[in-house]
């Protein structure tokens, strides 16, 4: 934040700080003038009836003033307004002096007393402190020039109005070091509060690595799984889909029917069992995240793998596939299978608890400036307006305690945005939601 920033909202916090100090000085103030009877009934009574109708109309002024600040066309201008009502008391003991005894007049305390106070319950800075002590040493040389005997002793006068200077400059100068202060101590809670933001937004990041690592861990899991497995299980497939094309041959199979729907119904077991285990070795033999992971695949075989891959989740569930001819993109291919994985497995989950009569699932894609983007969407649940902006947030879910962390979609976030992307998400509520994607496609 440059200084000229500091500055504006240092004065936007000096004005509420004002205005808060202004409604306590006025209170302040009608107080002290209306307790200031009994100063006026030990001092002079022969001015008592005088006085405290002067006291009276002063609070009267001091409390509209009060009231005005209150106000939304007041408080843009409480720096006048705080200046006025500084301004009533010191009139009125003027007035006070000026038909009582001049320079003599033991009045000339309170006035010095209501410039203390006043300098001590505003936050002025140093410049309107001098201009109140100013304008307090003119009220007190023009009480004592229009008092009826005169300044009369020219000693006294001038040692009072000697006190009074001394008291603004006073005033002037531990204003201007409080104001340095003050600045000082705005500058330090703005520093720390950038700090805070600063720390605010590495703990979020901190947090959505923390979930990237969680993700990364259990896909490195699942490919030292599948690494492990592809062996034992591909191996007797392959034994499996042999016996059963000899067995085929068969002429006993040839002639029964119903041998050979049988045998038939158990190869095609047997090679979707085959693809299951080649969709295993792109995270088992490639991991994601590596540096040589940008290569050219085709998205659509990725989308088929994905599909494959969820089958249990999709059953009755119609999954429609809009597709361009040319799908090649670059990328990492295990990770964009992990995000369509996850995509998809959303969507059932918001089918499921949709139960619609007719759940189905929509894939188109469609190349946009050199970038191939593709969307999946759901006739689902859809997500609620206030949720809309937090579904890609780590560690957010609407799902029940224990069946979710809330990473997927923060992590297929990451994901894509490392391909220099933007997963996107909209929906409507109680009717549909709508993920998409884009990736580079590779230049021809």
């Amino acid at each position: 934040m440059t200084r000229d920033q500091t500055l504006i909202r240092y004065n936007q916090a000096l004005h509420k700080l004002r205005i808060a100090h202004s409604k306590t000085g006025c209170l302040f103030v009608i107080g002290l003038v209306l307790l200031g009877v009994g100063l006026d009934y030990s001092l002079y009574p022969e001015h008592l009836a005088y006085f405290f109708a002067a006291r009276v109309l002063t609070a009267g002024l001091t409390l509209l003033i009060l009231l005005l600040i209150l106000t939304k066309r007041g408080r843009p201008h409480v720096q006048s307004l705080t200046f006025l009502w500084l301004a009533l008391p010191q009139l009125m003991i003027g007035w006070m002096i000026a038909v009582t005894d001049g320079s003599a007049s033991i009045y000339f305390v309170g006035m010095q007393l209501a410039f203390f106070g006043g300098g001590m319950l505003v936050p002025a800075n140093h410049l309107e402190n001098l201009g109140y002590g100013l304008f307090t040493v003119l009220v007190y040389i023009l009480a004592c020039f229009f008092h009826p005997g005169g300044i009369g002793d020219i000693g006294q006068f001038a040692t009072n109005l000697m006190l009074l200077s001394f008291a603004a400059i006073i005033s002037a100068g531990a204003a201007y070091f409080a104001e340095l202060g003050r600045l000082r101590m705005f500058a330090l809670q703005e520093q720390v509060a950038t700090q805070n933001d600063a720390l605010q937004k590495t703990n979020a990041a901190l947090a959505e690595v923390k979930g990237q690592l969680v993700q990364r861990e259990k896909m490195a899991a699942l490919g030292t799984l599948s690494a492990g497995l592809l062996h034992e299980v591909n191996n007797p497939v392959n034994y499996s889909l042999m016996a059963i094309n000899m067995a085929l041959l068969d002429q006993a199979v040839v002639q029964s029917a119903d041998l050979k729907e049988s045998l038939v119904d158990a190869r095609e077991g047997m090679q979707r069992i085959q693809a299951i285990v080649s969709d295993l070795k792109v995270f088992a033999y490639q991991k994601p995240g590596e540096e040589d992971s940008q290569r050219v695949f085709l998205l659509e075989k990725a989308v088929q793998s994905a599909l494959r891959l969820t089958s249990f989740e999709l059953k009755n569930v119609k999954v429609e596939l809009a597709l361009p001819l040319d799908t090649h993109v670059l990328g990492d291919e295990p990770a964009i299978i992990g995000v369509l994985i996850n995509l998809l497995s959303n969507a059932a989950l918001a089918l499921v608890s949709a139960a619609r009569a007719l759940p189905q699932i929509s894939m188109r894609g469609e190349h946009r400036g050199g970038r191939l983007w593709l969307a999946v969407r759901d006739n689902g649940t859809g997500i609620k307006p206030e949720n809309i902006g937090r579904v890609l947030e780590p560690f957010f879910t609407t799902r029940d305690v224990g069946a979710g962390l809330g990473l997927g979609l923060s992590v297929s976030y990451g994901i894509i945005q490392r391909h220099a992307g933007t997963l996107s998400v909209s929906s409507e509520f109680g009717a549909w939601t709508e993920f998409s994607f884009d990736l580079a496609t590779p230049q021809r």
